[in-house]
């Protein structure tokens, strides 16, 4: 069997649920000492790993992965069927992201002992938590990388190579009326404003779904978590008991009472700032509009919290030139995009190594996984292989500029 192989499911055979990779950590950390590849745990158990330049003309190149995965901290039963590697159904594999972390420490291996290569050095990084928190990409030490460029190997297909991701920011619409009653005896009082009924003139008209978009895909989103609006307050701690609590509270709420507070809840998501702030500003025109139409009887607040900041394309195609060519050598088809959602791509993007260079990260995929964060998670072996030569084709081309 490949070595790569063998070393993923080394890996995969370890449970490693988020903030529970310790066994992993240590595992990678043997792994790599062994071959001759100098590698330790940090502060927070993120591991490190570093190959000296043999050539100090050239610049160094990271490869960063996670070691937590979806799941418990159950056996893990892997499979072997023909091309895929998959479990028995009891639990999920975790090639998000050991196939990531296996294939880094193996192109590590390599090219530690080809001495004939000349290149700019090889950093790694294996993060904790990046399933649940991110708190391990979190507590990096940011300060001490020497790389400017970045590969996180962690995206669900072959040749997959995303340059951009969107953010992610909650955005909450707040209404409150300043007079309720009694929905027979007030009702036909012209200052009592129904805040349910404000609230659902706000949704019916704020934008939702696909605000725009590029070649590269969606750019800027936004979708529509909840509203809730009325005298919902004294079913709250009955509908728990029940096997649809949503239509319960719906069918229960307090219907003789002029509603004063309703809320909404949004995610808005975007690859850039710009179009961010662009739909966030859109939002608060509606409310401002609303205000104004009500005068002081009506009071629609906006209020956002950004959870993920977008990770930008960047202006240097260095990290795109170089995958093109690398892939052509690989016989691999490359698919330069962009992506609607969160990767650890986004937090590298808005930090700066250890001589102040902003970070320019690129999200790639090594190989073909199905079903990922599911019992009936499986990689497919040849992908796997024809993503790890690209990854080798990849290093030499870097080292070539």
């Amino acid at each position: 069997m490949e070595k790569l192989v063998e070393t993923f499911i080394e890996l995969a055979k370890i449970p490693s649920p988020p903030l529970g990779e310790e066994k992993v950590a240590d595992k990678i950390v043997e792994i790599l000492t062994n071959g001759g590849v100098n590698a330790k745990k940090d502060d927070y158990g993120n591991v490190y790993a570093y190959i000296e330049p043999t050539d100090s003309t050239k610049r160094p190149l990271l490869l960063s992965t996670h070691m937590d995965v979806v799941g418990d901290d159950s056996p893990v039963n892997v499979v072997v069927n023909g091309d895929i590697i998959e479990t028995d159904k009891s639990r999920t594999l975790g090639a998000d992201d050991k196939a990531g972390a296996a294939a880094a420490i193996r192109l590590a291996l390599n090219v530690n002992q080809d001495k004939d290569l000349k290149h700019g050095g090889l950093e790694l990084v294996f993060t904790r938590d990046e399933e649940q928190s991110m708190t391990g990409i979190n507590h990096l030490d940011f300060s001490t990388l020497e790389s400017e460029y970045i590969l996180v190997l962690d995206s669900a297909n072959l040749g997959k190579f995303e340059i951009s991701g969107a953010s992610y920011t909650k955005l909450d619409v707040i209404v409150n009326t300043k007079y309720g009653g009694h929905s027979g005896l007030d009702i036909d009082k012209k200052d009592r404003i129904n805040a349910a009924k404000i609230i659902a003139d706000y949704v019916k008209i704020a934008p939702i779904g696909v605000i725009n978009e590029d070649e590269l895909g969606v750019v800027t989103s936004a979708n529509l978590g909840c509203i809730i609006g009325g005298g919902v307050e004294r079913t709250l701690k009955s509908a728990y008991r029940v096997k649809n609590p949503c239509e319960y509270i719906a069918k229960n709420c307090t219907d003789n009472v002029i509603n004063t507070t309703a809320y909404a809840h949004y995610s808005i998501r975007s690859s850039n700032t710009w179009f961010e702030k662009e739909l966030i500003d859109a939002y608060k025109n509606i409310a401002d509009a609303i205000n104004k139409k009500y005068g002081g009887l009506v009071e629609v607040k906006i209020e956002t919290s950004v959870h993920l900041l977008p990770f930008e394309k960047s202006d240097d195609d260095t990290l795109v030139n170089i995958g093109r060519e690398a892939a052509k050598k690989a016989g691999v088809k490359l698919d330069v995009s962009s992506f609607h959602a969160g990767a650890e791509t986004h937090i590298y993007a808005n930090k700066q190594n250890k001589y102040s260079k902003t970070f320019k990260p690129v999200l790639i995929g090594i190989a073909d996984i199905e079903n990922m964060h599911s019992p009936d998670e499986k990689i497919h072996i040849n992908s796997y292989l024809e993503g790890f030569k690209f990854l080798g084709e990849f290093f030499k081309e870097f080292n070539m500029q």
